[in-house]
């Protein structure tokens, strides 16, 4: 399997597009094919574990390595979920099953890819003989930033840098990064939201002049987010394992169709669930749910991504983003033309809208459903979600499924993909189960004593350790602060 720029270029292998992470011309990775699994294969998958179901899918993609190689790393990284079955499939009354995302050691669906990344780049780094330290970029909304600290850190061969908008996350997800142990993490609020952190860790990976300053200090960059290939397609595992549990359960009959709910804000979690499509899996429509910044709505509506809105804060923290950075990919494969794809993606950076027209706009049609909602209706939807079924929905997932309330019914089997824990906002879950937090730091506790849940030990030890990581800078000072890092660390 060679891998491709989404903006042209000559191929690389796998273990190079999860080195590099992003492609020297500002593209995306995106594979030359899609391998495909027959009904009969996907009906095996139900004999298997989530480790061996995750490497298999993995190993499909990444050829350059074994599937006894990533077997290796997929149950090293899921030996840390604190949940038998990785990512737990449940009922949540109405007719919806859960996919719960939310078992790992940060509470967050990105552990499902942060606890294998490392591993795939340890096994990139032995296929190429990198003898620089890979250098972890990371811009996140909030859980990302964490995932990725707990993954890289202290993992020979590797450094990382966290980014995130210093008053654009909430209260848990700043205690989980700036409280994280180990010789070679950091972590920068920057002073600016979401999207400022995005452009820098681009420009920054993107500048020969950074990384020759990087190379000198015996460093190459690599990128954490899901603009990097190897952190996208361990997601696409889970689509595969929620179905064949469906299918061992009795819900459905081999061959029928999915949907599946996503909130949305870099497009990275959906997209996984396209390729899944892509590769033979039975799923139905893939439904977009966005909060108040609806940007992709309004694209999936009326084929226009509009640059240079203003972004709202929410109670869904992590889907605050106008510019899904994943939504290049999706343009390319619907495209296959990568000049196409390369002059929307400088629209956008000028700050100018781009519309893909009718043809394309067609084909999205064919397996997306967008919608929004406001935080009154995610509220409501906690609300209604505890009053009939006593389940806990975070603020995030609870924007899915107020979407999906509103949307018509398409007779199939559905999904909900639940992408953090509860407890990682719990002032804005009680408010919605009529409570009043205390304060932020005892609202998980508050939560626990109203709902009967056990409170996660990793947020226990976020909420009472010591803060070591408080540094901070302007978006345009994010390369000086990553230098004047590495120095102090020598």
């Amino acid at each position: 399997m060679q891998f491709f720029s989404t903006r042209g270029g000559e191929g690389v292998s796998p273990a190079e597009a999860v080195l590099m992470g992003i492609a020297p011309d500002g593209g995306l990775f995106i594979p030359e094919a899609f391998p495909q699994f027959s009904l009969s294969q996907i009906a095996k998958m139900a004999r298997l574990s989530y480790p061996e179901l995750s490497a298999q899918v993995i190993a499909s993609f990444l050829t350059d390595f074994t599937y006894a190689d990533i077997l290796k790393v997929t149950r090293e990284g899921y030996a840390a979920f604190s949940h038998s079955d990785t990512a737990p499939l449940v009922s949540i009354g109405d007719g919806l099953f859960g996919l719960e995302l939310f078992h790992g050691p940060t509470l967050a669906f990105k552990d499902i890819a942060l606890c294998v990344l490392p591993g795939l780049m340890r096994l990139s780094m032995e296929k190429l003989g990198q003898d620089k330290t890979v250098l972890i970029l990371v811009a996140t909304s909030g859980d990302t930033g964490k995932a990725a600290l707990s993954g890289f850190t202290d993992k020979p061969g590797t450094a990382i840098c966290v980014y995130y908008p210093k008053d654009g996350v909430s209260y848990a997800q700043k205690r989980q990064m700036i409280t994280q142990k180990g010789k070679n993490v950091q972590t920068l609020g920057v002073e600016g939201d979401f999207d400022a952190c995005q452009r820098g860790v681009k420009a920054i990976m993107g500048d020969p002049e950074m990384a020759r300053l990087v190379g000198e200090r015996g460093y190459a960059f690599s990128s954490a987010n899901s603009i990097n290939f190897g952190r996208l397609v361990p997601q696409v595992a889970y689509y595969f394992s929620s179905y064949v549990k469906l299918l061992s359960a009795g819900e459905i009959e081999l061959g029928d169709q999915v949907d599946f709910i996503v909130p949305t804000g870099n497009f990275g979690n959906i997209l996984a669930g396209w390729y899944a499509k892509q590769m033979g899996l039975p799923v139905g429509k893939l439904i977009c749910a966005s909060n108040r910044n609806n940007v992709l709505t309004k694209f999936f509506s009326d084929g226009v991504y509009r640059a240079g809105g203003t972004l709202h804060k929410t109670t869904s923290p992590s889907m605050d983003i106008l510019v899904s950075s994943n939504l290049e990919r999706l343009l390319y494969h619907c495209t296959q033309d990568p000049d196409l794809v390369k002059a929307y993606m400088e629209d956008l950076a000028q700050g100018r809208d781009y519309a893909v027209g009718n043809a394309l706009l067609n084909r999205f049609s064919e397996d997306f459903l967008a919608g929004w909602a406001d935080d009154a209706a995610g509220a409501q939807a906690i609300g209604r979600a505890y009053r009939r079924g006593g389940y806990v929905l975070d603020p995030h997932s609870a924007i899915g499924r107020a979407v999906y309330e509103e949307l018509p019914a398409t007779g199939n089997k559905a999904v909900l993909v639940c992408t953090a824990s509860p407890f990682k906002f719990s002032s804005d879950v009680l408010r919605a189960l009529g409570r009043e937090p205390q304060d932020d730091e005892f609202a998980p506790y508050q939560l626990a004593d109203v709902t009967g849940l056990k409170l996660p030990m990793p947020l226990i030890e976020a909420l009472t350790a010591e803060p070591r990581l408080l540094d901070t800078c302007g978006a345009a000072e994010m390369g000086e602060a990553l230098l004047a890092w590495l120095d102090r660390a020598r």
